[in-house]
Parts: structure tokens; sequence; C-alpha cells
């Protein structure tokens, strides 16, 4: 089993790997730090590459793309175990429950994106739907007010 830390590119991220370090060592478990890159980001960086040079970037490239978001935020933000850093392209919330599933974790944490009300209506909301889809604990923390 292992604690997931679904992470973004937000200052949330921090707490969100704080989080999933207390739980891990409470629990002894390993932590996995998942970073999705959705699709409209995937296809921009690769619209990005082709305007540079003319190739299109292999799927293990974003996804390795991805992975450094969550390399990232664990080398800001360090923890007492070495995590396993991972990073998926598609859906956010469908890919981390898809991970935690693979993985057989005992929690997910994850961190809401403060929206207005009309945000949360056209876009969702990725925290709301893996609390929903999860089929383990998840640990949601409270979404800071943009300042």
């Amino acid at each position: 089993m292992v604690i997931l830390a679904a992470v973004d590119e937000s200052e949330q991220a921090g707490a969100v790997l704080s989080e999933a370090d207390a739980l891990a060592a409470a629990f002894d478990e390993p932590i996995h730090v998942l970073h999705v890159m959705n699709r409209s980001e995937a296809i921009q960086v690769e619209e990005d590459s082709l305007t540079q040079t003319d190739e299109a970037i292999p799927v293990d490239d974003l996804r390795a793309r991805a992975a450094n978001v969550a390399a990232a935020v664990v080398e800001d933000h360090p923890t007492d175990a070495e995590p396993t850093v991972a990073g998926r392209i598609g859906d956010p919330a469908g890919e981390i429950v898809s991970y935690a599933d693979e993985h057989e974790a005992r929690y997910i944490v994850v961190s809401p994106q403060q929206r207005s009300q009309t945000g949360k209506i056209l876009f969702g909301s990725v925290a709301q739907s893996v609390l929903l889809s999860a089929n383990c604990p998840v640990v949601s923390l409270r979404a800071r007010s943009a300042e």
C-alpha cells in the first residue's frame, strides 16, 4: 500500500505533500507523488514543440514532464521518506483514482482549488471527483482563498 499525494503547480501542493508525509509516517507506508497533465496542457506542449522543432513529443516525454512537476514539489518540500514521483496524462480525477487503484493506495491526499461558484459549475472539481470515485479514503485539505 502507498499514500498518494496528488499535486499540481499551486501553493497547496506543499501542504498536500506534508499531509501525505504525516500519513506515511503514521502508517509506515511509502509516499507516491503524482501530477496529472490534462489533455489540453499536453496538446499545448505538443503544439509548442511543433512550432519550435517540427517534431512531435513522444508520450513518454509528456509523462516525464508531468513527473517533473511532482519532482519539483518534492524538491521544494522535503519529506522524511524518499517519495516515488510519477506523471500521467489525461483526465486528472480519473488518472488519480486509477493510479491509486493500481498501487493499492491506503489514502489519497488532494487539495481543491479555490473557485467561484460559476468556476465550479463550468470546470468541476478534481478533488470532488476523486472523493466520489476513489476506492480508498481521501484526505481533502481545505482550499486556501486567493489573495
